[in-house]
């Protein structure tokens, strides 16, 4: 059953009320399945590198056996650096102190990136772009930009900001976000909701100075969109200059407009990324400027002011040909009743709705400590039905289509007693072209041989062997295929094994 088959199904099975459960057996063989994981909640500050490293180790196990297949891992929140930068200052969400080397030394985004590549994961590098200093922070490095170029930032509502409007102030972010991409083998580079600040009842944004040296008559809404516009544009080609398999994504403000603001807003009433944000995500999708998007649905179904099937409805209408994943809030989630059985929260009725829009390609977990602990069984779910199967990345197509060729070789040899499954890689042009990861398929004597099919998965690896268990029936075909860095599929190979 191909992608919109299943999803139109799932349409049908909603609209007539059949079993939830059932509904939820239908599963993509292509599907992001992301989560969040955050420093600012200062989950890591000053706890050293053994117990960071445990505690990650912890929460990535669990959420690869949770079916989780990206991490969007924040390094940058607030002009600073959970990895090493010659640009900018150690973070204090890290080592307590900002500008203090970790001791002992170490670098973690460049141990997550090996930690994720080791359970097949991706790894995501998430920046904070314009927010120089969070509402927490007292004292900065010496040699931080808000100090070092004081007279190119504002303070707002006890927020530092980088001013969107000034042109060294785009170029330096996308220098740092250029310089991640070239040193790391990250899979994605992904920025948050924070453009211009959230806005506070009364206080007026503070740049009336950039506005009379770049305004140039506009109307200023339109400026300030403007400003941020551009930098999303030099973002994003600037991250694919160094790197085109790097993904770039966008997490906004789960509302982009209002009804009463826009006709074809949505029927909602709150904050809205276009008006009040200043960031216009359709245009982003719009134009190609971004590679996926994640708005942060946070919200239940029922919730009057911005209900969830409405956003996601909405949202799901106005993909624009760009990957759409919902931002899931675990614990609001569990917190509300189904609508149509109280028994139960809505875990349920929110994956069932996500997957009836052919438009929607996966979701995003907020966050992965709150997934990982499992609350009120919301995990659990994940694993014994939605997640059940392993998934691929879904194709960007408009960054590369091609597949890798074919693995080459494949043969078991026996290894004292254990049998092994030996592929080699297959020769590659270029680095678009080359494989990085392999998937086993295993079949059945007698069962038709189909790719397609996620239950047939047995293992996505960036190795070039897969150790064959000990209680697999007679004769059974495994079936070996490779995978380039947008996750394009080769050609299958075929070995049976008796």
């Amino acid at each position: 059953m191909n992608k919109i088959a299943w999803r139109t199904l799932c349409a049908a099975f909603l609209s007539f009320g059949f079993s939830l459960v059932a509904t939820a057996q239908l599963q993509p063989k292509r599907e992001f399945r992301g989560a969040w994981i955050q420093c600012v909640n200062n989950q890591f500050n000053g706890i050293g590198r053994d117990a960071m490293q445990q505690t990650l180790t912890y929460q990535l196990d669990e959420l690869q056996q949770t079916g989780i297949n990206a991490i969007l891992f924040q390094v940058r929140p607030e002009g600073d650096a959970l990895y090493q930068s010659s640009i900018e200052p150690w973070s204090r969400y890290l080592t307590g102190q900002q500008g203090v080397a970790p001791q002992p030394y170490w670098d973690p985004l460049a141990w997550m990136v090996e930690e994720c590549h080791k359970r097949n994961m991706e790894c995501h590098a998430w920046i904070n772009p314009f927010r120089a200093k969070t509402k927490g922070t007292n004292v900065l490095a010496s040699s931080h930009y808000y100090i070092q170029h004081r007279d190119r930032c504002f303070d707002y509502n006890g927020l530092g900001i980088f001013d969107p409007a000034i042109p060294e102030n785009r170029h330096y972010i996308c220098h740092v976000a250029s310089d991640i991409v070239r040193r790391y083998d990250v899979d994605g580079m992904h920025i948050d909701d924070y453009f211009y600040p959230y806005p506070e009842a009364g206080l007026a944004m503070p740049d009336d100075a950039s506005y009379a040296r770049y305004g140039n008559g506009m109307n200023r809404n339109d400026w300030r969109r403007q400003n941020v516009n551009i930098f999303i544009k030099e973002l994003h080609d600037s991250i694919h200059a160094n790197k085109p398999w790097v993904k770039f994504g966008v997490s906004p403000f789960g509302i982009y407009r209002n009804q009463k603001s826009d006709p074809n807003g949505s029927a909602t009433n709150g904050l809205q990324n276009y008006d009040d944000l200043y960031a216009d995500i359709l245009l982003w999708v719009r134009e190609g400027w971004i590679d996926y998007n994640i708005p942060q649905v946070y919200w239940e179904i029922g919730n009057k002011a911005a209900d969830y099937q409405t956003l996601v409805g909405w949202w799901a209408q106005h993909a624009q040909g760009r990957h759409l994943y919902i931002g899931q809030d675990v614990e609001r989630t569990v917190k509300f009743a189904d609508t149509t059985n109280p028994q139960t929260h809505q875990v349920y009725q929110k994956y069932n709705l996500q997957r009836a829009y052919p438009t929607i390609q996966g979701s995003c977990q907020w966050y992965a400590k709150a997934c990982v602990d499992n609350p009120s069984n919301y995990t659990t779910v994940l694993r014994q039905v939605y997640h059940k199967y392993p998934a691929l990345q879904p194709l960007m197509p408009w960054i590369d289509s091609k597949g890798p060729g074919k693995v080459k070789k494949v043969k078991v040899i026996d290894m004292g007693g254990k049998r092994v499954l030996f592929w080699t890689a297959p020769k590659a042009k270029n680095e678009m072209d080359r494989a990085v990861q392999y998937v086993v398929y295993r079949f059945d004597k007698g069962e038709k041989v189909d790719v397609e099919d996620p239950s047939h998965i047995v293992a996505v690896t960036r190795n070039g062997f897969y150790e064959l268990p000990a209680n697999v029936p007679y004769k059974s075909t495994y079936v070996v295929t490779a995978l380039d860095h947008m996750q394009n599929e080769s050609k299958a190979v075929k070995k049976t094994v008796k």
